[in-house]
């Protein structure tokens, strides 16, 4: 298996969503606590590629072996199928990539506290059993909330930790401000999950896969959709109003144009061939104005 068919296979373009809470939380350690640790940061980065990338191995990997058992067509149309990639080879890139970040962060863990051991295990816990198990997350009404709130807070948080663990406070004040300040990189990340699984419905209930769209309807589920991106919006405001982020940050808000845009054509047309890669765009949109604004507000100290 070359490199070409690995990238395609781990989607290593879609490791954005993990990338953009590293970097807004390498910012907010900075601002807040002064802290900035290169080789923490450079090895988090890492290990949270490889892990994004393994997650996105198996769930293509679980994805063609149940169509390939159906004799489902549409096999042949995944990269598995494409490629002509043999299943333990594709076994074996996901446990690689897998088994990596996971050493890496317990070096991590070696170089701060124990306390990111315990954040580390929930966030790979919900990574594993994403795509894992009898019954995965990704095909219950959970799985915008999961994969949300631990690539968009999870990820942010420990990159804060791993910069700032001796000079900052594990409590209840400390998590609501970083919680709020994740908002927007939660909800991005919630809502690549829940366009997918709109654009997807028909066919996850094929698969007996019964995700949030099936629950509440695809109507509701398309307001949703547009609701989250005002409140990713409210919260940036908010963040700001209580001194979270610097005042610059506003300017953050010359997205919502791009974001409704975007937004307005998917809530058109819900085809995931034609319409999903705005759900895609629109989670690198909002955490690119939020990292420049909030990087801007650093260095004038405004």
């Amino acid at each position: 298996m070359n490199f070409k068919a690995i990238v395609k296979l781990a989607q290593l373009y879609s490791t954005t969503a993990s990338i953009f809470p590293v970097l807004v939380g390498l910012l907010y350690s900075w601002y807040h606590y002064q802290e900035l640790n290169i080789l923490n940061s450079f090895v988090l980065f890492i290990a949270v590629v490889l892990f994004h990338a393994a997650v996105n191995t198996r769930d293509e990997y679980l994805d063609y072996e149940i169509a390939s058992n159906k004799k489902d067509l549409s096999a042949q149309e995944m990269t598995i199928g494409k490629e002509n990639l043999s299943m333990p080879a594709v076994k074996k890139v996901y446990s690689i990539t897998g088994i990596i970040s996971a050493l890496l962060g317990i070096y991590l863990v070696t170089q701060t506290s124990m306390a990111l051991l315990y954040m580390g295990l929930i966030c790979f816990l919900i990574g594993i059993l994403y795509t894992a198990g009898p019954r995965p997350i990704s095909s219950t009404p959970f799985g915008e909330a999961f994969s949300g709130i631990a690539m968009g807070f999870g990820i942010y948080f420990i990159t804060v930790f791993v910069n700032a663990f001796n000079v900052m406070a594990l409590d209840g004040p400390t998590l609501g401000k970083i919680f709020l300040a994740s908002l927007p990189t939660v909800i991005v990340v919630t809502n690549i999950m829940l366009a997918n699984n709109i654009c997807d419905l028909e066919e996850d209930i094929e698969d007996n896969r019964f995700t949030l769209p099936y629950y509440i309807g695809k109507p509701k589920s398309l307001v949703l959709f547009k609701w989250l991106y005002i409140l990713a919006y409210v919260s940036l405001i908010v963040s700001v109003f209580i001194g979270v982020y610097p005042k610059m940050v506003l300017l953050a808000l010359l997205s919502i144009p791009l974001e409704k845009k975007n937004t307005d054509k998917f809530l058109a047309v819900q085809v995931k061939s034609q319409t999903f890669m705005y759900a895609v765009q629109n989670s690198a949109i909002i955490p690119i104005f939020l990292i420049v604004t909030f990087g801007l507000g650093i260095l004038l100290n405004f």
